[in-house]
């Protein structure tokens, strides 16, 4: 028995049916584009609704001052001596000056061992400093604390950093997973510190998003003895190759 044909007019209308339903995807995928840094949300006034704005590129001088604050990661933790830490390490790569404000075991919420918590250590920030660019790093410590009032002291410790360097352009770098798979606790903190950035118009940089650390290479990123879960000297090295490719790709 012959093969059964469609007729040419119903193949004709199934094509015209199928163009035209990838050229509609197109056009959602090129509006949405997944690829893209998520847009900023700039609140609106009573009855306006809220307007979406990617916040301006960055523009930095040749051989800026970068301040880094964060934690134990930006502090150095577990490399060959703190000095190989990202922190450190990015400034070779990227031709900054790093100022590096690391103290282990902080968050903001959480003291350190060192100092105290991220705002109350903001607070404290000498103004003279004066950065082009400021990176505020983390942070995991908050995990295993309440959320509740976690929003509320990221938002005082920010408009405190605005203030003392009102001329700073201010990048937020969040929490890298210490362990696979990530916990759900780092997942919240890395969400609420998006959605914190993106309301003031900050670029938001999501180690957990952009897959830095994955079970390809956490063995070499991770040093899961001694360490304490905290990178090694070459995953310093490594997180330093991504910061510097990441900051490079948001500016000017």
């Amino acid at each position: 028995m012959p093969a059964a044909r469609t007729p040419r007019s119903r193949v004709s209308a199934w094509l015209t049916v199928l163009v035209a339903g990838l050229v509609a995807a197109i056009v959602v995928v090129g509006f949405w584009r997944p690829w893209a840094t998520p847009a900023a949300t700039v609140a609106a006034g009573a009855g306006d609704a809220a307007v979406p704005l990617t916040p301006a590129a960055l523009e930095l001088p040749e051989n800026p001052t970068v301040l880094i604050f964060g934690d134990s990661w930006t502090y150095g933790s577990a490399a060959a001596a703190p000095t190989l830490g990202y922190a450190y390490v990015v400034a070779q790569l990227a031709g900054w000056t790093t100022i590096v404000d690391g103290v282990r075991g902080s968050g903001y919420l959480k003291p350190g061992i060192d100092g105290p918590d991220f705002g109350t250590r903001i607070a404290a920030l000498d103004p003279a400093l004066d950065p082009d660019l400021v990176i505020v790093q983390g942070s995991i410590n908050d995990r295993k604390l309440p959320a509740d009032g976690y929003r509320a002291a990221v938002d005082a410790a920010w408009d405190d950093l605005a203030t003392t360097y009102p001329r700073a352009q201010i990048v937020i770098l969040g929490p890298a997973p210490q362990v696979l798979p990530v916990e759900a606790a780092t997942a919240r903190i890395d969400r609420d510190l998006a959605a914190a950035a993106a309301a003031r118009g900050w670029w938001y940089i999501s180690p957990l998003m952009q897959d830095w650390i994955t079970t390809d290479n956490y063995a070499a990123v991770i040093d899961t003895g001694i360490g304490r879960f905290h990178p090694t000297t070459l995953g310093h090295r490594y997180l330093a190759e991504r910061l510097a490719a990441a900051v490079g790709a948001l500016t000017r």
